[in-house]
């Protein structure tokens, strides 16, 4: 069924089925031509032969036959040979050797004015093409009948070998074909294999756009296909920008709650002003992740990408020092100058940014970030996830931010991760807490 379902192998199926159909007819064609080529070749031998056989008769005293002068071919001396001439009318039969004691069935419908053919059961063989013909050798003397044979399986003998030959020489030359057929299929689908590629890149990166290069043929599907990514990057665009717009628009009226919680609590009433709070936090939450989302959805991906690792870090780290909870804790960057990784510098930002502001959520006192080859952690010395609850975070389709408060910062690491190609695992840290892995494979 997979095969049914490749273009490739459908097209070679039919073509190597439509040429084996052409070459089997052809077969057919060519051994009934060479067939009748055969039998016209015959019967021009066999008239030579009766007309020397004619031109040999005379008729002696009272009407019999003599014969003189006689083909000379060695298959007329030779009893049961399959070649024979023989000459008959009222007074008597003369005939060639070859027919020792047997005698060539006669026939009434022979005509005087050109040679007849037809078949008839032989003296020693089944069959016999045979041409007949009456002539009259004196004015006035009865008509003879002239008739030259020749056994026909020595046609059908040749027929069969030529056509054995024949399909031999075809199969070799359906080979050949159905070899420039996958040639000619290949060559023809390459524009395809250039766009699945290209597809790829697109699927990786939404800016990349399909080359406008290549056959006629293929360019409408081209065109459609950067249509539909154009305006793909146009939707993304919008919504990034609604959600910013979302986010903005929040801001006063959460403001105003946070404002109207504060008054709460200072007047006494701290279980209203509890409620306002987490319902404030539900909506900030709400908010900032369909914001992740919508970067997420921008993200980049693809061979051509590549950005430093270290001075991203560094720049994070610099943000995350001047924040109330920063200010207080202790960061160390391991990561070396040289390390690039495959992806667009403002993704990285995204990614490491999330995962460090994670970090410093619940770090006590230290926060690290270090690297292994491709592979990007970020440490705290926090409470941490214990093992099955790293692993009930990451099954597929599960939920990070629905995981004890570990939440949204590692929803955004893991959309950013797998956008570019990467993975994500959590694990307990040398430090005490959680350590997130970040890795991109070579």
């Amino acid at each position: 069924m997979r095969l049914l379902a490749s273009l490739r192998w459908r097209l070679l199926a039919v073509g190597t089925v439509a040429i084996a159909a052409a070459l089997v007819a052809a077969w057919l064609f060519m051994t009934v031509l060479f067939e009748h080529h055969l039998e016209r070749r015959l019967a021009d031998e066999l008239q030579r032969d009766g007309l020397k056989v004619i031109a040999g008769l005379s008729l002696a005293p009272g009407g019999a036959l003599r014969a003189q002068d006689m083909p000379t071919d060695d298959r007329f001396a030779t009893p049961a040979s399959g070649l024979y001439w023989q000459a008959s009318n009222a007074a008597g039969i003369v005939r060639s050797r070859s027919l020792w004691d047997q005698a060539l069935p006669t026939s009434s419908s022979a005509s005087r004015e050109r040679w007849s053919e037809r078949l008839a059961p032989g003296p020693f063989e089944p069959r016999l093409v045979m041409l007949e013909r009456r002539v009259v050798l004196d004015a006035g003397s009865d008509p003879v009948l002239v008739q030259i044979g020749q056994n026909a399986d020595a046609l059908a003998t040749a027929g069969r070998e030529f056509g054995r030959e024949l399909a031999i020489f075809l199969a070799v030359l359906w080979l050949a074909l159905s070899g420039a057929a996958w040639v000619q299929v290949t060559l023809g689908l390459r524009p395809l294999a250039r766009i699945r590629h290209a597809l790829d890149r697109l699927r990786q990166s939404p800016a990349e756009r399909l080359a406008a290069e290549g056959p006629s043929e293929v360019q409408p599907l081209v065109d459609a296909i950067n249509a539909l990514a154009d305006a793909r990057e146009d939707d993304v665009e919008r919504a990034r920008r609604r959600a910013a717009d979302l986010a903005h628009g929040l801001k006063t009226p959460l403001a105003a709650l946070a404002a109207q919680s504060r008054r709460a609590r200072e007047s006494g009433a701290t279980a209203a002003a509890d409620g306002l709070d987490r319902a404030i936090a539900a909506v900030r939450a709400a908010v900032e992740g369909e914001l992740a989302r919508a970067r997420v959805a921008g993200v980049r991906r693809g061979p051509g990408l590549s950005c430093p690792a270290r001075a991203i870090a560094e720049q994070v780290v610099a943000v995350l020092e001047r924040t109330e909870k920063g200010e207080g804790l202790a960061f160390a960057v391991a990561v070396p100058d040289a390390l690039r990784l495959p992806l667009a510098a403002e993704d990285l930002t995204e990614l490491l940014g999330a995962a460090a502001e994670n970090a410093v959520r619940y770090a006590r006192r230290r926060v690290r970030i270090a690297s292994a080859e491709r592979h990007l952690t970020v440490e705290d010395d926090g409470p941490g996830l214990d093992e099955a609850a790293a692993r009930a975070a990451l099954e597929r389709g599960a939920r990070l931010d629905e995981n004890g408060g570990q939440g949204l910062g590692l929803a955004i690491v893991r959309d950013v991760a797998v956008a570019t190609g990467g993975a994500i695992t959590l694990s307990r840290s040398t430090l005490g807490g959680l350590c997130v892995t970040i890795g991109w494979p070579e």
